[in-house]
């Protein structure tokens, strides 16, 4: 009977571990937020629909810095009076004043 419970025992240890590994596993990656929003997709939406205002915001407002640098660098590149280069980004830079509003 000595060895049948230490089989027993070694047994329980090792589920033991198994389920303190699982445990860890489980919090590591959220599952709990994970499983909370898929018990409630009107939180699901309401947080994808703040995700995405929030990207399109951060996309409108980088490309309009790129684009402000763009054609400041552009400009710069124009009043320096290379020959070719010159007339080429002049002409961009006039398509894009005569597009703006102001």
């Amino acid at each position: 009977m000595q060895g049948g419970s230490k089989k027993y025992k070694w047994r329980q240890n090792q589920f033991l571990k198994q389920t303190f590994h699982l445990n860890r596993l489980l919090v590591k990656y959220n599952i709990e937020g994970i499983i909370d929003l898929l018990l409630r997709p009107g939180r699901l939406v309401y947080l994808n629909f703040l995700a995405g205002i929030a990207r399109g915001f951060g996309i409108a407002v980088g490309l309009t810095l790129v684009s402000a640098i763009f054609l400041a660098a552009l400009a710069k590149i124009a009043s320096l009076n290379l020959p070719i280069i010159s007339q080429f980004i002049a002409r961009i830079v006039q398509l894009v004043n005569e597009q703006l509003p102001y």
